[in-house]
């Protein structure tokens, strides 16, 4: 396995991820489009380039977090970007939560090129990030798959294989991502319910959580919504907007439909016209505690 890697994106989870790559004794070259951001990682021992095409190393392995379809393709297809560099034997790992047309469309220009795509988004917030705690998917050429796992066994805890078809990690993606902000909905109405009856909203999340829903979900975001814990962001609910366009995006291609994931579309659409989108995600549920006259 390689030992030197590259990594565009250092955001919320980006830099945590490099971290554990470095503890896990990879050599890691990183590019990000605000180079101050990358000071952490270099002060652990990564090296900073100036363009995305310099982090493909002789090893030819280089992995992107980045915010959204657009960002992706620029790095990929841009000028100074990783597609023709990687070359032959090289592999893009993408991390990033992007549509699954945006993998298929990658993996036939990296095919070209005789590189090799992979898809491999995470579930887990920053800090599940930092703990090396994230739930790792991963599609794509069963070569690459197999050569990359070290990498993602450096950032998580379980790796789930989900075949050849590049698209098939970001449908399951965005599919889970769908479930949580269906989840946060339930909650927020039934904590509204709590309160309006005069039962403190937090001891009702207790019960549940202690209860019918004890899981991560649950546990995890039900404590923001009943204290109302909005900020600061671990993932910002403009970018929940954005994957909730992309599921009904893929709905609409599968002819799959998705009636709740409409309604949620438009709890965030109007959470961002009120200049919400740089709180967490769970600031959508705002929607319902002002529906029911309590915010």
């Amino acid at each position: 396995m390689t030992k030197e890697i590259g990594f565009i994106g250092l955001g919320n989870m980006g830099e945590p991820m490099v971290m554990n790559l470095l503890k896990a004794g990879f050599r890691v070259k990183v590019y990000n489009r605000t180079p101050e951001k990358a000071k952490a990682v270099v002060e652990a021992g990564a090296e900073q380039v100036e363009k995305a095409a310099d982090t493909v190393s002789a090893d030819g392995i280089v992995i992107t977090m980045v915010a959204n379809d657009k960002a992706l393709e620029d790095i990929v297809l841009g000028e100074d970007g990783i597609g023709r560099k990687l070359g032959e034997g090289g592999i893009h790992l993408s991390m990033s939560t992007v549509s699954p047309e945006t993998s298929r469309k990658l993996s036939e220009v990296h095919a070209k090129h005789n590189s090799a795509y992979v898809a491999s988004p995470v579930f887990g917030r920053p800090d599940a990030a930092a703990a090396q705690k994230l739930f790792v998917l991963s599609s794509g050429p069963i070569e690459a798959r197999e050569r990359i796992k070290p990498i993602q066994e450096a950032v998580g805890q379980r790796i789930f294989d989900l075949g050849d078809e590049p698209g098939n990690a970001n449908v399951i993606k965005l599919g889970g991502n769908f479930m949580i902000m269906a989840a946060m909905e339930a909650m927020a109405e039934s904590f509204n319910l709590a309160e309006k009856n005069g039962i403190d909203r937090e001891l009702a999340a207790e019960v549940y959580s202690s209860t019918l829903f004890d899981c991560t979900v649950y546990n995890g975001y039900g404590s923001m919504i009943a204290k109302r814990q909005f900020e600061p962001a671990g993932f910002q609910l403009a970018l929940g907007l954005k994957d909730c366009n992309l599921v009904l995006q893929e709905a609409n291609a599968a002819k799959a439909p998705m009636p709740l994931a409409s309604l949620l579309h438009d709890s965030l659409l109007a959470s961002a016209a009120k200049g919400r989108e740089n709180q967490d995600w769970t600031a959508l549920t705002r929607i319902a505690s002002e529906n029911a006259g309590l915010e």
